[in-house]
């Protein structure tokens, strides 16, 4: 296809099984029904050790004129798996999973909000999750610590459904920063947005690959790469223990003079060695966190590596 109306990317990683019926769904009920604009999918292979890439080529097959397969030479993670996707497209570009979980028809109406308002960003937040209440707790738990901690903005269900105009867009792919909280990047960009709240469906095939340490990992990177407050919390722990540690210097001073042995044993000393140890290598630990991101920031790793690229938008 030459020059799409928009695109759509779609990250893959082991989604065997799931991707014949998300296809299927978004040809039927968005590139069949919105006639008038020319769409394509982009699909991103993320590093699949199933047979997702085999499925993908069996699509493109059946429908090389607004498909495209790019492959990942390994897994480089869902953002940069989306970020190679939004680098291979030029107008708007709506990322959805794989997993279909997300209901596609909201295209039209993202698409809609930005051809007809002219929106920029246009989010799907998901206001219900059709799964676990492990899962639900620990999503819960990560957007909400980044919404206090960092982003007001952030809803609450947090988010990864969304359209991205070229302006927007250009304006993230200007801005990489590895180990990144991905909304968090879209949301402080500053263009007109808007919101549209959808129930999440459960998955319909397969294991979710997204476990708990990775959502850890992730919020992780969301609290250090978007805001002060460890470093802030680090400050006035050091400042509140030594002020803690005058008065108590002050108090066995002046305690001396009235009660010798109140100064005597070892037990309390003990422990607060133990403590204030273990704080100062918590605080240690956060520091090295922050060094191993401007590390990885200078030494400048490209955050993927395509081994091929199946159809190409501009033949």
């Amino acid at each position: 296809m030459r020059n799409p109306d928009y695109s759509i990317v779609i990250p893959v990683y082991f989604n065997a099984g799931s991707l014949a019926s998300t296809e299927a769904r978004i040809r039927a009920q968005v590139l069949d029904a919105y006639p008038n604009k020319n769409g394509e999918i982009v699909f991103v292979d993320d590093g699949s050790q199933d047979s997702s890439y085999e499925e993908l080529c069996d699509l493109r097959t059946k429908h090389p004129e607004d498909i495209r397969i790019i492959k990942l030479a390994r897994n480089f993670g869902q953002v940069n798996a989306i970020w190679c996707g939004l680098q291979h497209t030029s107008g708007p570009t709506i990322i959805i999973s794989a997993d279909g979980q997300d209901p596609v028809e909201l295209m039209t109406e993202m698409l809609d909000r930005y051809f007809h308002d002219g929106t920029e960003i246009v989010i799907g937040t998901r206001e219900a999750r059709e799964e676990s209440a492990w899962r639900k707790k620990t999503s819960a738990m990560v957007y909400g610590a980044i919404k206090r901690l960092g982003n007001w903005d952030m809803p609450v269900g947090g988010f990864d459904y969304m359209l991205l105009g070229p302006r927007a867009k250009h304006a993230l792919l200007r801005r990489w920063q590895p180990n990144t909280f991905f909304q968090v990047r879209v949301l402080n960009l500053g263009f007109p947005r808007a919101f549209i709240h959808y129930r999440r469906k459960a998955r319909e095939t397969g294991v979710s690959r997204w476990t708990f340490s990775k959502k850890m990992t992730y919020m992780i990177d969301g609290v250090l790469g978007h805001s002060y407050f460890p470093i802030r919390a680090i400050s006035v722990c050091g400042m509140l223990f030594a002020v803690f540690s005058f008065l108590l210097a002050l108090f066995f001073f002046i305690a001396y003079f009235f009660n010798p042995a109140v100064v005597r044993g070892w037990t309390p000393i003990v422990l607060m060695v133990l403590f204030i140890g273990g704080v100062q290598m918590f605080m240690i630990g956060v520091i090295g966190e922050y060094l191993w991101r401007v590390l990885v920031q200078v030494r400048a790793d490209p955050p993927y590596i395509i081994e091929q690229i199946n159809g190409d938008s501009e033949s």
